[in-house]
């Protein structure tokens, strides 16, 4: 530790060394949080979470029954135990409440005055979050799975939308309506995500085990469909050809730099692959349970090294490192299946919700004293690598 101040402070080192090396340090010591609590509003469980990216203070949680909670994560007790209170609520008794489970919720990009929901009563609703209304409404044919919106777009408003039917909508909240449609899934669109890094480029998967790589400018707009053979299984059988998994691909997530692509899926495996070429990393994460009928919602780390992945599996969570595929540690603490975690990547928070209605918060742990003894060796790989020993520091 004193070795990267000491660096520093003498020039030697990129000043983003030594945030990247904390960073990693507190992501591999998240335990549950003793002292911080969430309300408990919903009465049933909670399908998806999102915290807004401009100061990290609010998040959202719609949960199966449809109803959404605005909640403040900031400590405004001054006391160490706090709970995180609900600010506001679209409760059963709201008239434009949800009339299902609310599978997405998104804060819009840039500011915290408006958000997103979409839900199994096949609505995506866009709500002002001062007044608690819908300033806009889409409706479609079928069960809405997933909804996002760029975090990057400066040139469009669009929104993409996954449904029961199998081609992807965009939506524009400029217009007012749904602009483009996507086609050249099989079956429904259970997942969708925009890339962080380019504006155009969005990620779809389906139950045809299919992923999609598209840009939204081209007429023929599909880019690349992810083959996990990476082109060698033989033309003879056409119908493995280009599925990016051995079942339904129910949840996507990009690498913080877009560079990657994460994809899961109800073969029980979770995929990496580089987003300019498609191609299948190979990276082995083992078996990582997924029998959700429905999208799964992980989530990455930002700014550490090396980089996470948090998974939900069953009734715990699941670190894997990104790049090499090694589990790391499993967060026990739900009593049912987990179906969302999101990262707050300003304090390395994790917080997770699921079937037991409880949204779990899960924080680095206190810093234990240096140990005396310079010979001993942290037992975690990926924290070895990424500080320094106590030697370092030395001189």
């Amino acid at each position: 530790m004193l070795g990267y101040i000491f660096a520093r402070q003498a020039g030697l080192d990129d000043p983003l060394r030594l945030r990247r090396a904390e960073s990693t340090r507190r992501v591999l010591s998240l335990e549950l949080n003793k002292d911080k609590d969430v309300e408990r509003i919903h009465g049933s469980g909670i399908s998806t979470l999102d915290i807004e990216p401009v100061e990290g203070r609010y998040m959202l949680s719609g949960g199966s029954d449809g109803v959404i909670v605005l909640y403040d994560l900031e400590n405004c007790s001054g006391k160490p135990c706090y709970t995180c209170k609900a600010v506001c609520s679209v409760g059963r008794s709201h008239p434009d409440v949800h009339k299902f489970s609310v599978e997405t919720v998104q804060w819009y990009p840039h500011d915290t005055g408006m958000f997103t929901s979409s839900s199994f009563d096949k609505t995506l609703k866009v709500w002002d979050t001062n007044t608690l209304q819908p300033a806009d409404e889409f409706n479609f044919e079928g069960t809405v799975y997933s909804h996002h919106m760029s975090p990057v777009a400066t040139k469009h408003c669009l929104i993409a939308v996954g449904t029961k039917s199998p081609k992807v909508q965009l939506c524009d909240l400029k217009s007012g309506s749904c602009s483009h449609i996507l086609q050249g899934h099989k079956q429904e669109v259970l997942a969708v995500s925009w890339s962080p890094r380019y504006e155009y480029i969005l990620a779809t998967a389906s139950a045809d085990s299919k992923v999609k790589l598209w840009d939204v400018r081209r007429a023929s707009a599909c880019l690349i469909t992810l083959d996990q053979h990476n082109g060698e299984k033989s033309k003879a059988s056409s119908e493995a050809a280009n599925t990016a998994h051995n079942g339904r691909v129910n949840g996507l997530c990009f690498t913080s730099d877009g560079l990657h692509l994460l994809t899961v899926g109800t073969d029980d495996r979770m995929r990496l692959w580089n987003s300019s070429s498609g191609e299948n990393t190979l990276v082995n994460y083992g078996k990582v349970c997924n029998d959700s009928r429905k999208g799964l919602k992980f989530a990455v780390s930002h700014g550490c090294s090396p980089e996470f992945v948090f998974v939900p599996y069953s009734n715990t969570i699941a670190i894997y490192t990104i790049y090499s595929g090694d589990l790391i540690t499993t967060l026990r603490g739900h009593y049912n299946s987990v179906d969302c975690c999101v990262f707050q990547p300003h304090f390395q928070e994790l917080y997770s919700s699921g079937r037991d209605s409880n949204i779990l918060v899960w924080v680095p742990s206190v810093r234990e004293p240096e140990p005396d003894d310079a010979s001993e060796k942290c037992l975690n790989p990926a924290y070895e690598d990424a500080w320094s020993s106590s030697s370092d520091g030395e001189g």
